[in-house]
């Protein structure tokens, strides 16, 4: 659970290369992780409010 939270509050890292490319990749990898969250958690309601 520390690595998950890590990746989506870790501080900027001076040596890290940035670009373009690779903060749209880290935006679509956080924004996919959290929409699967969100549909896991609408999966569960639905499961046990029935």
């Amino acid at each position: 659970m520390n690595q998950f939270l890590g990746y989506f509050f870790r501080k900027k890292d001076a040596s890290r290369p940035t670009n373009f490319n690779i903060r749209a990749m880290h935006f679509i990898n956080k924004m996919s992780i959290v929409i699967f969250i969100v549909g896991l958690l609408i999966y569960i309601i639905k499961k046990f409010s029935s």
